[in-house]
């Protein structure tokens, strides 16, 4: 498998420059205690660049294995509408719902109202939330707090789970052989670079207000919206509204304008901490990474809501996913 992470960084050269010519000037006038100082200084400006450029580095390191995990996002093979009534599934012809890998034949999915059950097929070795399944049995959603069932074949390479969107129901199928990991391109990156990494503000909104954020399948859901980034480029000032999903950090979904050529068209992500008690928020663009979609067709990305289109050029981040299709290998 090709290498995904390169280590393309690059500080921001002109005030360390400035910084280090400065002192060099000044070192001739200084006494020892001065000149010992000004080293310090140095040195803790090295240190703090050195520090930048590894946990960036990692960063990206974590980013790739996230992807291709036997369960990550480029796993997915396939998205398939659950509708009303039962319907056999697997990747025979014959099946209502067709996968395009797996058993033949998996067994039959029934939708009754909001009530889900599945029905193995005898024949076939599955497993329900990685234990042995010898009958049929509930399946929960996504919607659920503990998170969906899953149904496992192929010896555990594959793995079936429910999502809802909106009030319709999806059987979302994972593959560890699944096309789109086997051949993964690796990620191009712009340089990461220190003045991406950006004190802003957290403009707070009343407790409860939410956002419409549609995603590409279009589904619309009104999405906790408890504020906005508020951060200074050249001069002017941006603003990104943020949405809470409930972990520990808030998430930007936003687009610039690098999307559509040099980056992802429907948008990037970007996980920013809470704010502080000061009403701060670090924002490193240099994290801004590519929703799901950009790697497989069976992802139900958000978009970026109204509101979330800077008029600025974000040269940080993930660019443009290139398929293998579209683009040679990277090197190892």
């Amino acid at each position: 498998m090709m290498s995904a992470v390169r280590p393309l960084f690059r500080r921001s050269s002109a005030p360390l420059l400035g910084a280090a010519l400065l002192l060099a000037a000044l070192a001739g006038c200084d006494s020892p205690e001065q000149q010992a100082a000004r080293q310090r200084q140095a040195a803790s400006v090295a240190q703090a660049g050195d520090n930048f450029a590894r946990d960036e580095q990692l960063w990206r390191e974590q980013r790739r294995e996230s992807l291709l995990k036997p369960d990550g996002w480029t796993s997915l093979i396939g998205l398939h509408p659950v509708e009303q009534g039962s319907h056999y599934f697997g990747s025979d012809p014959d099946n209502g719902i067709r996968l395009s890998m797996g058993p033949e034949h998996i067994g039959m999915i029934s939708l009754d109202k909001d009530r889900l059950r599945f029905v193995p097929e005898s024949s076939v070795a599955l497993t329900f939330n990685d234990q042995p399944l010898k009958g049929s049995v509930n399946l929960l959603a996504d919607d659920y707090p503990a998170g969906p069932s899953k149904i496992g074949f192929d010896e555990g390479k594959g793995v079936l789970t429910v999502i809802e969107r909106g009030d319709k129901y999806y059987l979302r199928v994972r593959h560890a052989e699944a096309p789109a990991r086997i051949a993964f391109n690796g990620i191009d990156y712009w340089p990461a670079q220190e003045d991406w990494k950006i004190t802003a503000k957290f403009v707070a909104h009343p407790p409860g207000k939410t956002i419409e954020v549609a995603n590409i399948i279009g589904h619309v859901e009104a999405t906790p919206n408890p504020g906005a980034v508020e951060f200074e480029r050249d001069g002017r000032t941006y603003r990104i509204e943020a949405l809470d999903q409930g972990g520990d950090e808030l998430m930007l979904v936003f687009a610039d304008r690098t999307s559509g050529h040099t980056s992802y068209s429907a948008g990037r992500f970007l996980d920013v901490p809470r704010p502080n008690l000061q009403g701060k928020v670090t924002v490193d663009f240099n994290k801004a990474y590519n929703p799901p979609c950009a790697f497989t067709a069976f992802a139900t990305c958000p978009l970026p809501p109204e509101g979330n289109r800077v008029d600025l050029e974000i040269l940080a981040g993930e660019k443009t996913y290139k398929s293998p299709a579209t683009a040679p290998p990277h090197a190892s």
